[in-house]
């Protein structure tokens, strides 16, 4: 952290050119080591109560009589959810440590049996996390992330504006490529540190071109996710839902030409609310504040010479993956079978590692299990909601008061449902949990109401990714918080705003684009 802390504070000595190059060095990155910084008066005293008051909240529940429509294994699992979610938000306990208490409470307590709790690392969602952070290290020690974030910057780093439409390009380009937004987060991190850097912003002294840098950047890894039914294991999830429960198929590009242009217009919007509206660019900060601090960028592009033989091989790798993910609409006429998108980053996983054809060895795969244990524990918790129906209870009691029934509108139940969807996340600290607890719900409100399930389930399924609005909502905005670049106020300000968009433009195509694609009901439907 030593170069780290001299860059950020802004000094401009001799060196400094060597400590900018010395962030760069994506090498040092690590996923199962991410950034965590000081704690806050605020955050050690919710570490004091988080512990207790878990424990409070779950004996609460737990004892306290059965709530009509809910059954016994329903309130114990209930309980065990409220009691993680306390303890994953307040962290008394590492978060994986909360996961694994869960796992293990659910059995203790007869919730669900032992082969079902531990069974969900074998999900399909945790295979594909692992993937992506195999397929992440190729991205690091081929150096082609590198290669591809210096050139954005190098080609437009030289005013503050297009400095930030760099970075929402370098998002949108790898959205596709990694199903993991925190190791999307982890990869972009140091170049966003350096660049920060280089226009006078640092943990000490703040500015607003960091703000938008890290803000902009933090949208981006999140609404860019929901434009590619890859760009997060939620968005799988959400669909395996709405096969099983439904039998609706939804393929890789329906959701592309979907959900895509939604995200395209968002973050279009969020590129002017951030420097123009909510945290101004005065024209004096257009320009880099460390003199030759562009000039370090374009040497180290230089230095990396001609496209190598490895990054060819790497490139080589992805595009086998994304050819598979793209075409699976054609896999049965192809082969005679499907490739599903988990089965397709397993195969990028082997050709990574085959001699002479692959790039790595096991131990340059640098994968955070800490985060599999958190996803288990997640999966675990939401799926134990949804067997013992407690989830309907909780979310039906929300919909009764809506007065939902037979010969409702469709549209209000739609707007009602995009609003909730994405509202929610300020309320539930994990995607894979909203996606467990509101996919399954909202597709049988289509059933019970006689609609075809697609029409609330998919638009349901694109705003899953939309956790925007505060520092926990996911794991890159906890990453990025880290770097004191911006403050808890300042993300919820962004986020607020960015949420009402995102209302607003899910209505809009809703009415439009969904109608035209078939995603909600066609015009004369």
């Amino acid at each position: 952290m030593g170069a780290e802390a001299a860059v950020m504070t802004g000094e401009a000595g001799p060196n400094h050119h060597d400590r900018l190059k010395d962030l760069l060095d994506l090498s040092k990155t690590k996923f199962s080591a991410a950034p965590k910084g000081d704690l806050t008066p605020s955050e050690r005293w919710m570490k004091y109560l988080g512990f207790p008051g878990g424990l409070a909240v779950f004996a609460a529940v737990f004892f306290m009589p059965a709530p009509a429509g809910l059954t016994a294994a329903g309130q114990a699992a209930l309980a065990c959810f409220l009691l993680a979610l306390i303890w994953w938000v307040t962290e008394p306990v590492p978060t994986f440590v909360t996961s694994l208490t869960l796992m293990v409470l659910l059995v203790f307590l007869d919730v669900r049996p032992s082969d079902d709790v531990l069974g969900v690392l074998g999900l399909d969602v945790i295979w594909l996390n692992v993937m992506a952070f195999v397929l992440s290290s190729i991205l690091i020690k081929t150096n082609l992330a590198k290669r591809l974030a210096l050139g954005l910057v190098s080609r437009w780093g030289t005013r503050a504006i297009p400095t930030l439409l760099a970075f929402l390009v370098l998002q949108l380009a790898l959205a596709p490529l990694i199903p993991a937004t925190a190791a999307r987060s982890v990869i972009t991190l140091p170049i966003l540190l350096v660049v920060s850097a280089v226009y006078g912003a640092s943990a000490e002294r703040p500015n607003n071109v960091g703000r938008n840098l890290f803000l902009q950047s933090l949208m981006g890894i999140n609404i860019f996710s929901s434009g590619f039914m890859t760009g997060s294991t939620a968005n799988l999830i959400a669909l395996s839902f709405l096969f099983g429960m439904a039998g609706k198929k939804v393929y890789y590009t329906d959701w592309l030409f979907a959900s895509l242009p939604v995200a395209l217009t968002a973050m279009a919007i969020c590129g002017w609310i951030g420097p123009k509206l909510l945290f101004r660019i005065e024209p004096e900060n257009q320009t880099p504040r460390i003199a030759g601090g562009m000039e370090t960028f374009k040497a180290e592009l230089a230095s990396l010479g001609p496209l190598s033989f490895e990054e060819k091989r790497g490139a080589a790798i992805f595009g086998v993956v994304i050819f598979l993910w793209v075409t699976d609409r054609f896999h049965m006429g192809w082969f005679g079978f499907e490739v599903s998108p988990v089965l397709a980053a397993i195969v990028g996983g082997i050709l990574a590692f085959l001699p002479r054809i692959g790039l790595l060895k096991w131990s340059e795969a640098d994968i955070p299990w800490n985060l599999m244990l958190f996803s288990a524990g997640a999966y675990a918790g939401g799926l134990a909601l949804d067997a013992t129906g407690a989830a309907r209870w909780v979310i039906g009691k929300i919909f009764a008061a809506a007065s939902f029934g037979p010969g409702t509108s469709f549209w209000p139940v739609y707007m009602a449902v995009i609003a909730i969807n994405l509202i929610s996340h300020y309320f539930f600290t994990s995607k894979t949990m909203r996606t467990i607890i509101m996919i399954p719900f909202v597709i049988g409100i289509a059933q019970q109401l006689g609609w075809n399930p697609v029409w609330l389930a998919l638009p349901s399924a694109f705003t899953i990714d939309w956790v925007i609005g505060l520092p926990i909502s996911g794991k890159p905005n906890v990453i990025f918080l880290t770097t004191g670049q911006y403050s808890v106020l300042d993300n919820v300000k962004y986020g607020a705003v960015m949420t009402v968009v995102a209302i607003l433009l899910f209505w809009a195509f809703g009415f439009t684009w969904f109608r035209v694609l078939g995603v909600t009901p066609g015009f004369g439907s």
